[in-house]
Formats: structure tokens, sequence, C-alpha cells
């Protein structure tokens, strides 16, 4: 039951890790194209500063990350599954491999 509830605690603290994780790299993309700050906007503060190319281009990057991770990230637990096996019979009894030689 403790192993149930750590894996619990576990899958909402990786999801809210990865939610600040999108957040931050959306406001980064949206420094980086539109030299606006998203954060600042709604929070006040800041002036509005040039950012050198290089700067902007790793903030593009990181953006376009962010998007990535929230397009692809595992948001639900996958189902579980179960593997089964058979086994073939023949007339000598269980299916064997014969082995050549040369």
């Amino acid at each position: 039951m403790e192993g149930m509830q750590a894996d619990s605690l576990k899958a909402a603290l990786a999801k809210g890790m990865a939610v600040l994780a999108i957040i931050g790299a959306i406001n980064w993309g949206l420094i980086g194209f539109f030299n606006w700050n998203l954060v600042d906007a709604i929070f006040g503060g800041g002036s509005r500063e040039q950012t050198s190319a290089v700067g902007r281009l790793i903030y593009s990057v990181v953006g376009l990350a962010g998007v990535a991770l929230a397009l692809t990230f595992p948001w639900r637990r996958p189902l579980e599954t179960t593997t089964t096996t058979t086994t073939t019979r023949t007339r000598g009894g269980l299916h064997r491999r014969a082995d050549v030689n040369p």
C-alpha cells in the first residue's frame, strides 16, 4: 500500500515539474521569438531589454523544446499490460531446436 502511495506521489511530482518546465520553456520561446516576457507581463517588473541574436536563438530552441515536451509528455499513466506465453507440443514432446553441425 505504501509503495502505491509513493508511486502516486512521484507521478504527481513529475507532472508538476513538467508543467513548470513547460511554462518556463514557453516563456523563453516567447522571449526568443517575440522579445516578450510573459511572466513580466503577468506579474509586472523588468524593463524591455535587447537580447543578443545568439541569446534569442537559445531562448527560441528552449521554447520549441517546451512545446515538444508538452505534446509528448505521458500525462496519463500507461495501462497495465500482461504477457502470456504458450508452449507448443510436438510428437517428441516440447518443441526443441535441433543442433546442426556442418
